[in-house]
């Protein structure tokens, strides 16, 4: 029989002051960090893993730890890896149909505002 496995939590945060974007994954007890740029001191990432913590997104053990420094400590990785954040062909795609609609209906509007207020203009 095999052992259920767990799956991963996963939360995903954004920084525009930082134009970062963190992707945290937790699974059988150890964290898994994604930033899409390296912009996190070292102060700023044992503070943000004691946020993590304390907020209920990770086990309370990583509140009070110290190394977060990537290959320091098999519990908690770092990885700054901009491609997972970048979207496919299928969502550049979907996106650029959904735009062009409202792009259309917004100049459809447009028109008949346009010819609404000439009929009633000229009368």
């Amino acid at each position: 029989m095999k052992a259920p496995t767990v799956a991963p939590r996963v939360s995903d945060f954004c920084f525009p002051a930082l134009d970062t974007l963190i992707e945290v994954e937790a699974v059988d007890g150890a964290v898994v960090i994604r930033a899409s740029r390296d912009t996190f001191s070292d102060a700023r990432r044992k503070c943000f893993l004691r946020d993590l913590a304390a907020e209920g997104f990770i086990s309370d053990e990583y509140h009070w730890r110290n190394s977060t420094r990537p290959g320091t400590d098999g519990r908690v990785q770092w990885r700054v890896a901009a491609s997972c954040f970048q979207t496919g062909q299928e969502q550049a795609a979907r996106t650029r149909r959904f735009m062009l609609r409202l792009l259309s209906a917004a100049v459809l509007v447009w028109l008949l505002m346009m010819a609404f207020l000439v009929v009633h203009a000229g009368g």
